[in-house]
């Protein structure tokens, strides 16, 4: 069958983006509880704010007549989908989350929610916090768990050395502190 007799809505049906199978190792999300609250949240404000004002726009951009010239119409229709992706990608990762609380943690040992002091080769030091897939921001220091260092880091305890694979080729880097603390 052509693609233009084919519904948009059919092909974004089963689609997660591909996010939601490919990132998580044997569907395993897991997340800090800040993080699964910030999910939470991001659902809860498309379901009850933004999805109802659009439906809103989209219906009387409909009554407005032809629809196949009505900017508000087509672009309104657009973004529901986006929207509604979204819903089902939240809902998806929220009903499979697995929350650690990095307090609940301890010991010298790297485990998910640590908050971690490296030292590299060149002699500078950084701080990075484990987190779920999710809650990744280089810029905050908040790294993957299955991110290439997230992974190195775990298996790793505080005044040992780990090897990280970058792209500029195996680095040593030193754990000099782990710390569990509370990450909002």
């Amino acid at each position: 069958m052509s693609k233009a007799f084919v519904k948009e809505d059919e092909n974004d049906e089963a689609d997660d983006g591909g996010e939601l199978s490919s990132a998580l190792p044997a569907g395993k999300n897991y997340i800090t509880p800040g993080g699964l609250r910030r999910l939470k949240d991001e659902l809860r404000k498309l379901l009850d704010e933004e999805r109802p004002a659009l439906v809103k726009t989209v219906s009387w951009a409909a009554s407005n007549g032809d629809r196949s010239e009505n900017g508000d119409y087509i672009y309104g229709k657009r973004r529901l989908r986006e929207i509604d992706k979204r819903i089902r990608f939240l809902s998806k990762r929220i009903e499979i989350a697995h929350v650690v609380d990095p307090v609940s943690q301890q010991g010298p040992k790297v485990k998910f929610g640590a908050t971690v002091t490296i030292q590299g080769e060149d002699g500078r030091k950084k701080t990075y916090s484990i987190v779920g897939v999710d809650e990744t921001d280089v810029v905050h220091g908040r790294i993957s768990w299955i991110s290439p260092l997230g992974t190195a880091l775990l298996s790793g305890s505080e005044g040992e050395a780990v090897t990280v694979r970058t792209p500029r080729g195996e680095e040593d880097l030193e754990i000099l502190e782990v710390r569990y603390k509370p990450l909002r």
